[in-house]
């Protein structure tokens, strides 16, 4: 097998199946009906965003971490500090799931089923922008979709590789990187570089290589390359390197042993 082909092969391996996907929206519904009739009418909307909405979302067999984000927008928002809000939605959900793990992990509350966690965020709306905790006891502004739109606009440019690329990178984020780089802040960096068409980039590796190159480089802009999270990305750009190498040279074997040292089988 082509390294191309197996990364290709692997990139589709890091989807949700149908059957996950229908798990969690059946209780997205749940969650929605058990909060309106709790909040009833304190709260104007709620909806879904982040890695789920736009397909980057890993199955909790590789990502155990893995959760959907739920925002939560009420009516009268902004009148007290986030943590008053995020204190509704915890009586919420130890009322509404009273046998399901539930804590707070600032700024969101986390809601622990069998197949998924669910972020719960409070927010508010105010002129077309939604404000939502930034961690520190404040509000910040916030346009969850328009980043959905720039991820897909770079993936329509790019022949379809680019949210096969993110969930790539988030893989090997997890498997080889001990989780060194926050998950959304990878999504925005790929989505920024690789926005318009790369006519210089044909195939994964190709792609994968512009993408790590970019992460080092961030290491040494700040001076830490000999950081053990620039030593990460360095081996894995040098077996992407040695994989291209092994199969240009006709080793196809041994460009899969390297290119398995960076994305592991599942």
């Amino acid at each position: 097998m082509a390294v191309n082909s197996y990364l290709k092969d692997l990139g589709d391996k890091l989807v949700l199946t149908e059957d996950e996907r229908d798990g969690i929206h059946t209780s997205i519904n749940t969650l929605e009906e058990r909060m309106h009739k709790y909040f009833n009418p304190s709260i104007i909307d709620g909806f879904k965003f982040g890695s789920f909405t736009r397909r980057t979302i890993l199955p909790r067999s590789v990502d155990e971490k893995s959760d959907v984000d739920y925002m939560v927008v009420f009516a009268d928002g902004g009148e007290y500090t986030p943590q008053a809000y995020i204190d509704r939605l915890k009586r919420f959900a130890e009322r509404c799931y009273k046998t399901s793990v539930i804590h707070q992990s600032s700024p969101t509350v986390v809601l622990e089923l069998n197949h998924i966690k669910f972020e719960l965020v409070p927010a508010y709306s105010e002129y077309s922008l939604y404000y939502i905790p930034d961690g520190r006891g404040s509000w910040m502004s916030t346009s969850p979709n328009n980043f959905n739109k720039q991820l897909t606009e770079a993936n329509d440019n790019n022949n379809y590789k680019i949210k096969p690329v993110v969930r790539l990178v988030k893989y090997w984020n997890i498997a080889k990187n001990q989780r060194d780089l926050p998950s959304f802040e990878m999504e925005q960096k790929i989505a920024d570089l690789l926005h318009y068409p790369q006519y210089g980039l044909t195939n994964y590796t190709d792609y994968l290589l512009k993408v790590l190159k970019e992460f080092y480089g961030h290491f040494y802009s700040y001076g830490y390359t000999f950081s053990a999270g620039a030593d990460r990305i360095a081996k894995a750009i040098n077996d992407i390197q040695d994989a291209t190498r092994y199969e240009n040279n006709n080793r196809p074997n041994s460009a899969l042993q390297s290119i398995k040292k960076v994305f592991p089988e599942l």
